[in-house]
């Protein structure tokens, strides 16, 4: 019977060490290592193809076309150069390492002015969402970099070439952040600059360590010099530039996990501890930055009592909260900040769930399903506005009884936007929203 039991084992040991064998079907040490140093040189061709492929992408980018943005980096040659130095570090060889670093920095450097000068130019200069996604990475964009950088080095060592590059060029993404950085340096929005930059480090970087990874885990060789002190130099040299390079990015890395833990587990708190019968939460805003965390509410509604308040205060340590200040305004603290148009917005929900005065039924969700959250894009386009409400109404004609959906936009200023500025944003809208019908309100503070 144990003899059966260990038997058994070893089947299952071996299929699984076969089915995930990376040694199987690898490519020629040589071939590999000629194949990634070549593609790591910007020189003529490939020089030009990365420049017709930034002018792509920035173009769709400008008219936020997603289909001539993924075909930009189709033919973007950006992952040549990350992959030898990941290559480079793998086998100790720091020509590779200088090589590659030194077209990448060629390469970012004409990418960006290249953005720059079409954003410069083109008579669209208004920031589409699939430009401001660009502005600041997530925990997500960590390990997409991560992955696709896994399959795309595995896919460079097989002998049979499959269309894993072409789908981890696009997966990773590393054109549009330089052409969202042409776009700031050409705006002189300095935070799209730094931000979009900094989306394009934490992907290069990731490529490169998961590149080095598996060129370590296939035990490439390492390069050997003649001179022992000349090895160990090259060695240590690496080392530091490793070292230069992985350490503030997992600073910058942890920071990004934790600010993405604090918002989940803020989203969860909310809506579990303000689960109010007669008081609703109708605004909400969470920030995270160098250890400082705030959540801050409105609430409309019956006030909370004191005791109430700081019975949900000592719930923070629950949702992983501590240190966390919640800031909760309501009754005559929130007088005045409550928009009226953000009321309506937080009870259509129960009055449209019920049948409207004509008897038939208005769905909510088919009211609501349209409206994206533009925060984001709000605070970099129009930052005279310090609130916002956004909401589908049903209009109800007195006069054919039909019904229409109207998108009402109420906004709360720091200043009273310019007859032009106010035509700009409801342009603005209506193509971000992708609505026929709107209307726009301004309350000044």
């Amino acid at each position: 019977m144990e003899k059966k039991t260990d038997d058994v084992r070893s089947a299952i040991k071996a299929f699984i060490a076969n089915r995930f064998n990376l040694h199987i079907d690898k490519a020629n040490e040589s071939e590999v290592v000629e194949s990634i140093s070549k593609n790591s040189i910007f020189v003529g061709g490939p020089l030009w193809t990365l420049i017709f492929a930034i002018i792509i992408a920035s173009v769709g980018l400008n008219v936020n076309s997603t289909a001539v943005i993924i075909g930009a980096m189709l033919i973007s040659p950006l992952m040549g150069p990350i992959m030898g130095i990941g290559l480079g570090i793998g086998t100790n060889d720091f020509d590779l390492v200088k090589k590659g670093g030194r077209n990448l920095l060629i390469a970012t450097f004409i990418s960006i002015v290249t953005s720059t000068i079409y954003f410069y130019i083109t008579p669209l200069h208004e920031a589409q969402s699939e430009l401001l996604a660009r502005t600041t990475p997530s925990i997500w964009d960590v390990f997409i970099a991560f992955t696709g950088g896994l399959a795309g080095i595995i896919a460079a060592t097989r002998r049979e070439k499959s269309n894993i590059i072409p789908g981890v060029a696009i997966a990773t993404a590393l054109m549009p952040p330089l052409c969202t950085a042409g776009y700031g340096l050409a705006m002189g929005n300095w935070p799209f600059f730094f931000g979009a930059l900094y989306l394009f480090f934490i992907n290069s970087l990731f490529i490169c360590i998961s590149t080095y990874l598996i060129v370590r885990f296939l035990k490439f060789d390492k390069k050997h010099f003649e001179d022992p002190g000349v090895e160990k130099k090259v060695t240590r040299y690496i080392l530091i530039s490793v070292l230069i390079t992985i350490i503030p990015s997992i600073y910058l890395a942890y920071g990004i996990v934790q600010k993405s833990i604090f918002e989940n587990n803020a989203q969860t708190f909310i809506r579990e501890q303000f689960n109010f019968t007669t008081t609703q939460v109708i605004n909400r805003n969470l920030s995270y930055s160098k250890g400082e965390k705030e959540i801050d509410l409105l609430l409309i509604g019956t006030e909370l009592s004191e005791n109430v308040v700081n019975a949900i205060k000592g719930n923070l340590k629950k949702y992983k909260l501590d240190g966390t200040t919640l800031r909760i305004r309501q009754g005559l603290n929130a007088s005045q900040e409550i928009d009226f148009s953000q009321i309506k917005a937080s009870i259509m929900e129960d009055v449209f769930k019920k049948e409207n005065q004509f008897g038939s039924p208005v769905k909510i969700d088919k009211l609501s399903q349209a409206l994206p959250d533009i925060r984001s894009e709000l605070i970099a386009l129009f930052p005279e506005i310090k609130s916002y409400s956004l909401s589908n109404n049903v209009m109800n004609r007195l006069d054919t009884q039909h019904k229409d959906t109207i998108t009402l936009f109420t906004a709360q200023v720091s200043k009273l936007p310019t007859p032009a500025n106010q035509i700009r944003i409801r342009s603005w809208l209506k193509g971000r929203l992708k609505v026929d019908s709107l209307n726009t309100f301004y309350a000044g503070k």
